[in-house]
């Protein structure tokens, strides 16, 4: 069966552009179904899905959306209903992958659709900002970006080489077979940083000594979006969330934050879960002038000439201890948090840099207030990244996957 490319885009303001591309596209031997969420002006070729469709699926008024006093409000209605079309597209098997093109408002509106479709399938997204920072529109899906280097207005030499290059991409992704697929093990999800990695070393392999792959994500605000991204598409069996640093950043303002729920997909998804304060005596900033001024007198220590990391105290790991009990809480699976007394990352050790019991204690203590009853608790007499801290945390989990 012939595969379908679907292209997505305002087909008024670029129609000429799309067209072009859809040529492109369909001479690789691919088919192309067209949306059109344009609203303004009439569109330059006829689509296989109107916009009439797209608004009618978001909720809104074209008539009203038209006249362009309400660009936002259009904005939003068309993002919501491409979402609403992609997805059904995708599920009648009628989309292998998913080509869009435009400036910050059709970007917008392409990759929230983009984002509505699972990890694997092909997303190209030609953006004016695409060589900037996507990480809004992107959020935890695979979009790949390529810049339009100019913008997506008529055609020139550099802009048809870039949209050639933009067809062949499309293309060559969704005509590439995967290998054979191995056996299907159950996935399981860890998080990891530089603080932690030998303790998640050493727990992914036991794990995976017992059948399991184990998907280590880095846990940079952007690690561990996607890792509870794939968490709440239903992908994975069981969480051994290790490194929540990430929750440093968001208390302290930090550059790695991964938003305020973090930690809770694994609850919401009814997986069983570890969770430890890993790495919560650290949150994260740039090269040490980037450091806010009200930090300036605290315990700091420059990792690398771009990252400089703050000691949090005890009032910070207050807060994260509230929003770690909040994360177990509210688990419809079996979940147990494990205290490493002894320090939550390797600077936390007896003796090192950001060794502070004091903080810890605030976090550890703050959990168990706020905790509902039955939840364990189990504290170790070891530095998170002792091998029998690891060993507990793994046999717990594969404890809960057996029952």
């Amino acid at each position: 069966m012939t595969k379908t490319v679907v292209i997505v885009g305002a087909l008024d303001t670029k129609g000429q552009e799309f067209a072009f591309i859809k040529k492109l596209i369909e001479e690789t031997g691919l088919q192309t179904l067209v949306v059109d969420f344009g609203v303004l002006g009439a569109p330059a070729f006829t689509p296989n899905i109107p916009r009439e469709e797209v608004v009618e699926a978001g909720g809104g008024d074209l008539q009203a959306l038209a006249s362009g006093e309400h660009k936002d409000a259009a904005m939003q209605v068309m993002a919501r209903g491409l979402a609403v079309i992609v997805e059904q597209l995708y599920a009648a098997g009628r989309l292998d992958g998913i080509l869009g093109m435009g400036g910050t408002g059709g970007t917008s509106i392409a990759t929230t659709a983009m984002r509505a479709l699972p990890v694997g399938v092909p997303k190209l997204m030609i953006s004016t900002v695409g060589g900037g920072d996507v990480s809004p529109y992107a959020g935890a899906k695979d979009i790949t970006f390529m810049p339009s280097i100019v913008d997506v207005a008529g055609f020139n030499s550099i802009s048809q080489r870039i949209y050639t290059n933009a067809a062949g991409a499309i293309a060559g992704m969704v005509q590439m077979k995967a290998p054979a697929a191995q056996e299907s093990k159950p996935l399981i999800t860890a998080s990891m940083f530089g603080n932690t990695t030998k303790c998640v070393d050493h727990a992914r392999a036991i794990l995976e000594a017992y059948g399991y792959e184990v998907l280590v994500f880095h846990a940079t605000g952007t690690g561990g979006r996607t890792m509870e991204g794939l968490i709440s598409d239903g992908y994975i069996a069981g969480s051994l969330d290790i490194t929540t640093t990430e929750l440093a950043d968001e208390v302290c303002g930090g550059i790695l934050s991964a938003g305020p729920e973090r930690g809770l997909a694994a609850s919401r998804a009814g997986i069983p879960a570890v969770l430890v304060p890993g790495c919560v005596d650290m949150a994260n900033f740039g090269g040490i002038e980037t450091v806010p001024e009200k930090y300036r007198g605290r315990n700091l220590y420059q990792w690398n000439p771009n990252v400089t990391l703050l000691r949090t105290n005890a009032e910070e790991n207050r807060r994260m201890g509230e929003m770690l009990a909040r994360a177990a809480n509210e688990a419809s699976a079996p979940v147990v948090i494990v205290l490493p007394l002894k320090g939550v990352s390797m600077l936390d050790s007896p003796g090192g840099r950001f060794w502070d019991p004091e903080a810890d204690a605030a976090c550890f203590d703050t959990i168990k207030q706020n905790l509902k009853p039955g939840i364990p608790v189990i504290k170790m007499d070891a530095n998170i990244n002792d091998p029998e801290f690891a060993e507990k945390c793994a046999g717990l989990l594969l404890e809960m996957l057996k029952a």
